[in-house]
C-alpha cells in the first residue's frame, strides 16, 4: 500500500492531510508495497528499486547510504508478534529515504511508529522539515524500544510469580520467548547505534543547531535502551538458571523420597519371600505364624523408616 501525506497549516494549526498525487515536500508511506508501488516509489524518489526492497528484507541490517542527494537509512524497529503471549517481541527493518523534495519510509507491516505521526500525535511534525522528520522518527523508534522493554520486564515478574506458585512448563517457555526477545532487541539497538553514530559524523542531510541537539537525544535514548535489554537480559538468564537448579533439586528430593519407601517396602516383601519358600523355616507349624511374621517385618520396616526420617531422607 502506498499513501502520500504532506502537513498544512491554517489558523487552527498544524494538520496532516492525504494526497491523491504527489507534491513537493510530502511523505510517501509504504507498507508491505506491490511491485508497482515498488517502482512508482523509486521513480519518485529517483533511487533504484533495490533499495527499496531491502527495506522489506527481515534479514535486512541496518545501514546508512548517501549518495547523488540522496540518502538511505535501514534501521530496526520493534514490533509484537501476532498469535503470541503478552511480552513477545521481534524487530523488522524500516527504511526511510530523503531526497531535494520528498522523504519515503518503507515497512514490511504497519507500524505504530509511522501511525503516530498519520494520527497527529506527535508534535511539531512537519513532513517538509524532512530532517527533523528523519530524527523524529529515530527518536519515537528509541521511546518504543524503552516502553516495550518495560513491558518486557513486567510481564517476567509475573511469570516469575506464577513460576513460584507452581513450576510448569508453560511459564518456563514464556521466559523463553521473553528471553528470545531481549536478544531481537539487545542485537537491533546495537546496529541502529552504529547508524545514529554514523550519522552523527558525517551528517549526511543538511542539520540546524535544534536538529543535531535532537540527534543527541535519539543517541541517548538508544543507548538507554541498549543498557536497559542488557540489564533484563542478564536478569533473565539468572531467574531461568535459578529456575532450572530449583526444578532439578525438587526432582533429587523427589527421587531420594521415592527411593527411602522403596527401601521400607523392601523389608516386608523379603521376608515374605522367605516363608514363601519351600523349605522349612521358624514358626512354619505355628498357628499364628502369619500373625508373627506380619508383626516381625512392620517392625523392621518401621525402624528403618524411622533412621531414614532422622537421617532427613524420608
Amino acid at each position: 500500500m502506498l499513501q502520500i501525506f504532506k502537513t498544512h497549516q491554517d489558523e487552527r494549526g498544524t494538520f496532516i492531510e492525504r494526497l491523491d498525487v504527489i507534491e513537493p515536500g510530502a511523505w510517501i508511506l509504504c507498507t508491505a508495497p506491490e511491485e508497482g508501488e515498488i517502482t512508482r516509489a523509486a521513480g519518485i524518489m529517483e533511487m533504484a528499486p533495490e533499495d527499496i526492497r531491502a527495506a522489506l528484507d527481515e534479514e535486512e541490517r541496518p545501514r546508512m547510504e548517501s549518495e547523488e542527494g540522496r540518502t538511505l537509512v535501514l534501521i530496526d524497529v520493534p514490533v509484537r508478534i501476532p498469535g503470541k503471549p503478552a511480552g513477545t517481541f521481534s524487530t523488522i527493518p524500516l527504511g526511510i529515504a530523503i531526497n531535494d523534495q520528498y522523504i519515503l519510509t518503507i515497512c514490511l507491516q504497519e507500524i505504530p511508529i509511522l501511525q503516530d505521526f498519520v494520527a497527529g500525535k506527535v508534535k511539531t511534525f512537519y513532513t517538509f522539515k524532512k530532517t527533523r522528520f528523519l530524527l523524529q522518527i529515530l527518536y519515537r523508534n528509541a521511546s518504543y524500544y524503552l516502553t516495550y522493554l518495560r513491558q518486557i520486564d513486567r510481564r517476567s515478574s509475573e511469570v516469575e510469580r506464577e513460576l513460584h506458585a507452581s513450576l510448569r512448563n508453560e511459564e518456563l517457555i514464556q521466559l523463553l520467548n521473553l528471553e528470545k526477545s531481549l536478544v531481537y532487541f539487545s542485537t537491533s539497538l546495537k546496529s541502529n547505534e552504529v547508524v545514529l553514530e554514523k550519522i552523527m559524523r558525517f551528517k549526511p542531510v543538511r542539520m540546524f543547531a535544534d536538529d543535531e541537539d535532537l540527534l543527541e537525544d535519539v543517541i541517548i535514548e538508544n543507548k538507554q535502551a541498549i543498557e536497559m535489554a542488557n540489564i533484563y537480559s542478564n536478569i533473565l538468564s539468572g531467574t531461568m538458571d535459578a529456575f532450572a537448579s530449583i526444578i532439578s533439586n525438587n526432582l533429587n528430593i523427589v527421587m531420594k523420597f521415592l527411593a527411602s519407601i522403596t527401601i521400607v517396602l523392601a523389608i516386608p516383601t523379603m521376608i515374605a519371600s522367605f516363608f514363601g519358600m519351600n523349605v522349612g523355616l521358624p514358626f512354619a507349624d505355628e498357628p499364628l505364624a502369619f500373625a508373627i511374621v506380619l508383626v516381625f517385618s512392620m517392625v523392621i520396616s518401621a525402624l528403618l523408616a524411622m533412621v531414614l526420617v532422622r537421617k532427613k531422607m524420608l
